[in-house]
């Protein structure tokens, strides 16, 4: 079977395409090498296996039909984006480009193709807003959703907020809809705090792992907002094993767009994670706080029962086995984070 990553060297993707290559798949990944980080990633992937590598931007729509026109997929993980909400406010047109036109480039590509492969998009919580019309309680040194107990579901209004939330809320509706009009095997994953190894986080994206790294090399953790705020993370393994199940039961589901979080039980506020970072690491990590940011949920925990129903997923890993597992792979990997320090944004 052969399988096409877009951003085939960033956090989820460079793990995607290591978890394809031990289960005996030929894997080809594209990615623009734009962010920090995801040069390291690719060639660690190349010391794993044998694994197609092609560098082109999504935005340059004859590049991906190139591709396409050349080779047949069985699978697409579409995984190619701009991913943080402060860039997207900074620059929309960029946000919009890798966001919105991308992921319509690679749909088109795989259209004039002729070709139709399981197609599965990485979409994003953010797709729900600021979820303004959920009443939050604090409880116990923590935010909550005070009606609903297991957490935002796929029936919630969307309500596209930020620049980010526009375009990947774009971008969920052309893959749903490409379903419907095509009848392209499109899925739709609306994920939240993915979190593990071989995550470059930086201080406005991937923020478990920037917490972890910024505790190992002694540096100031910045909170925005009060630290009540809640999410729900998700372990990469557990993402991994929701993916690999979703290619084998794509015919099978009556829906398509899934919340793909930690659920309930993974629910955990920001000076949650400090803590467990402290207790793992046996000291206290430096932290100050700042203004809200614009967008910022004060909580968001996705029910996941639609997820677990139709593909019988089962969550593996908790947030202390999780972030201990992340811990351990930042030490020993230090020194990448000390030579790049400066460019992902870490102060003393």
């Amino acid at each position: 079977m052969k399988i096409l990553i877009t951003g085939g060297a960033g956090f989820i993707g460079s793990n995607l395409a290591f978890r394809a290559l031990n289960e005996g798949y030929d894997v080809t990944i594209i990615d623009n090498l734009s962010r920090e980080g995801s040069l390291l990633n690719l060639k660690w992937l190349q010391l794993k296996g044998n694994i197609k590598f092609i560098k082109s931007d999504i935005v340059d729509f004859s590049s991906l039909l190139n591709v396409f026109n050349k080779e047949k997929f069985d699978v697409v993980f579409h995984q190619a984006a701009q991913v943080a909400v402060t860039t997207s406010v900074e620059n929309p047109r960029l946000d919009f480009n890798s966001n919105a036109l991308g992921t319509f480039n690679v749909l088109e590509a795989i259209r004039t193709s002729g070709q139709n492969p399981v197609f599965i998009f990485a979409s994003t919580n953010k797709v729900y807003g600021s979820l303004s019309s959920f009443k939050i309680a604090e409880n116990n040194g923590k935010y909550i959703l005070k009606d609903s107990v297991n957490g935002i579901s796929e029936q919630t209004p969307l309500d596209f907020y930020s620049p980010y939330g526009c375009s990947k809320g774009v971008a969920d509706q052309y893959v749903l809809d490409y379903r419907r009009i095509y009848g392209l095997r499109t899925l739709v994953f609306r994920q939240s705090c993915v979190y593990g190894p071989r995550q470059m986080g930086v201080e406005d994206q991937g923020w478990v792992a920037w917490f972890v790294i910024c505790a190992l090399l002694g540096k100031t953790i910045n909170i925005y907002g009060d630290g009540k705020q809640v999410r729900d993370i998700l372990y990469i393994d557990d993402l991994l094993d929701l993916y690999f199940t979703a290619i084998n039961n794509e015919k099978n589901l009556k829906t398509f767009a899934f919340n793909v979080g930690g659920g309930i039980k993974n629910a955990v506020s920001l000076l949650e994670v400090i803590k467990i970072i402290e207790s793992e690491v046996g000291y206290k990590l430096k932290i100050q706080f700042s203004d809200w940011r614009p967008g910022d949920q004060l909580v968001y925990v996705s029910d996941v029962q639609s997820s677990i129903n139709q593909f019988d997923w089962n969550l593996k890993v908790g947030p202390k086995e999780g972030i201990s597992r992340l811990i351990k792979w930042v030490d020993y990997n230090k020194n990448i984070f000390s030579d790049v320090s400066s460019s992902l944004r870490i102060k003393s």
